[in-house]
């Protein structure tokens, strides 16, 4: 096992920026916040980017730096969230769970509507001035993974919509889990937050863990030819809700 000798000015300054959130006999390790600078439209706003990393085990902070050479992060991908102003004591804070989409976030892909969600979601945060965007790196294709997205996707254009193309390779409609994220969302903030999203899925989850959700965000739009079935099959199908901000 590859180990990483640390000085003791590396380790002051990490143990600054470093909490850990028990869960049992697990740990999430939770790092930050780091200064990210945004660039929506012609304006750049200030962020403050955290990551996690969750272990089957509780281990102190120094144990954990020195595993990371062989522990392949690189290999899976960790979660994040970005907040923005004063996220932990404003009074009303929204908050969105997004979904990795590597092909909407990062492609531009018009099969879906996650890139053009994830957009909006920094602007109406940047304009109410307070919350925070957690960014869940487990969720790629609701939770069945990018390879097995791939394959959703041939048989989504062999005609299956996207409930099926998943339960036809064995998969519930929807595989996501919020728990690690709320437990996040809950280190960083006690107050009521306002959530953005259709989905109902997500507003149960939050308010079945004990946090305070005071409203609903819908956020539709970057609607074109290429995904008009997938965003109908999301309402007549999964439940998500498409008028109003009432929970």
């Amino acid at each position: 096992m590859k180990t990483l000798k640390l000085d003791s000015e590396v380790m002051s300054i990490i143990e600054k920026k470093i909490q850990m959130i028990k869960t049992k006999d697990e740990a999430i390790y939770l790092v930050g916040p780091v200064r990210l600078p945004v660039r929506l439209d012609s304006k750049t706003h200030i962020f403050h980017w955290y990551s996690w990393l969750k272990l089957n085990e509780i281990i102190d902070f120094g144990e954990l730096i020195n595993r990371l050479p062989s522990l392949n992060l690189a290999e899976f991908q960790q979660s994040s969230v970005l907040v923005y102003g004063d996220f932990e004591h404003s009074e009303h804070a929204l908050v969105r769970l997004h979904s990795i989409c590597h092909t909407g976030d990062i492609f531009g892909s018009e099969r879906c509507d996650c890139g053009f969600q994830l957009k909006q979601s920094f602007q109406m945060i940047v304009e109410h001035g307070s919350g925070a965007i957690f960014y869940l790196a487990n969720h790629e294709g609701r939770g069945i993974g990018l390879f097995s997205k791939t394959l959703a996707y041939v048989l989504q254009e062999n005609g299956y919509d996207t409930v099926d193309a998943n339960l036809s390779l064995g998969f519930q409609d929807d595989e996501r889990k919020y728990d690690e994220a709320i437990q996040v969302l809950k280190a960083l903030r006690t107050k009521p937050v306002s959530l953005i999203t259709n989905n109902p899925n997500k507003l149960m989850a939050l308010r079945d863990s004990g946090m305070n959700v005071i409203g609903r965000t819908p956020l539709w739009g970057g609607v074109s030819k290429h995904n008009e079935k997938y965003l109908k099959t999301k309402i007549e199908r999964s439940g998500h809700l498409k008028e109003g901000g009432s929970l």
